[in-house]
């Protein structure tokens, strides 16, 4: 897994870097593998509070492996290496998703907040895999694009459906239709960027350090809410806020919150 994502955990955050640079971290099997190896054993880590996921090298990440392309023009059904045994993509592998689709959707499973460090490029699943974040920091002069229709296909990462909770349809239509390139500053525009940095990947350890220092009971239960809210209406909505907000009253990370706070300190969350 390591040779193609390497993760490090320090005082709560994991720090998720993709490590093909040579490749510009393209999505090849192995890649795949690792992400979603990765997002697995992120999920069930009690220690982990933030992740931050970035690309070394020159990108973020470039999309699917350029040589896979030759293959699926040559009939091969499992030249995508998105799926596994039958090669069909329909294929329920990860609940309601796929192989290929739960690279991307892992990172909202994971229980705490997770920032993709974006700079270089972000094509086709590179992008979807970004949008799986609850936050993206972004370099200026990077470039982003539903690139699949190019290649004669549609977004099958996830990507239809993590871009209607941030840009307006016919944003979505205009970019998935046409295929073309944007950068940063269009990006923001559209709801695909968080926040414009010098340093995205320095600037996400940052925040998500910060993070890291916030009640770990807290931060789940608004991530669980948050989740949960594009496909809810109002009054589950309100319900979710009252439920989640009873667990925490009078429970320990609540009370070391309030008197660190009083006491004027770094709080100290156990367990």
């Amino acid at each position: 897994m390591e040779e193609r994502v390497r993760t490090t955990i320090t005082e709560g955050v994991a720090d998720v870097r993709l490590v093909r640079s040579d490749k510009m971290n393209a999505l090849d099997d192995a890649m795949f593998a690792a992400l979603l190896e990765t997002g697995e054993k992120l999920k069930s880590d009690k220690s982990v509070r933030a992740v931050v996921v970035s690309g070394e090298g020159r990108a973020f990440c470039a999309g699917l492996d350029m040589s896979n392309f030759g293959r699926m023009a040559s009939g091969e059904r499992k030249a995508d290496n998105k799926s596994e045994i039958t090669g069909r993509l329909e294929q329920r592998t990860h609940g309601i998703a796929n192989r290929a689709q739960y690279a991307a959707l892992v990172w909202r499973d994971i229980p705490v907040p997770v920032i993709a460090a974006v700079h270089g490029v972000a094509f086709g699943g590179g992008f979807q895999v970004a949008l799986g974040a609850d936050m993206r920091f972004v370099a200026s002069g990077t470039r982003f694009s539903v690139m699949e229709i190019k290649w004669g296909l549609v977004p099958d990462m996830a990507g239809m459906y993590l871009m209607r909770g941030l840009a307006r349809e016919d944003v979505i239509r205009d970019l998935t239709y046409t295929g073309r390139i944007f950068e940063t500053e269009e990006a923001l525009a559209y709801g695909f960027a968080t926040r414009i940095c010098n340093d995205p990947y320095a600037e996400a350890l940052t925040v998500a350090r910060e993070i890291a220092d916030k009640s770990p009971s807290a931060i789940r239960a608004a991530k669980r809410i948050l989740n949960d809210a594009p496909d809810n209406d109002a009054a589950a909505i309100l319900l979710a806020e009252s439920v989640e907000q009873d667990k925490l009253i009078g429970g320990a990370h609540q009370k070391e919150a309030i008197m660190a706070n009083l006491e004027k300190r770094r709080p100290n969350f156990a367990g």
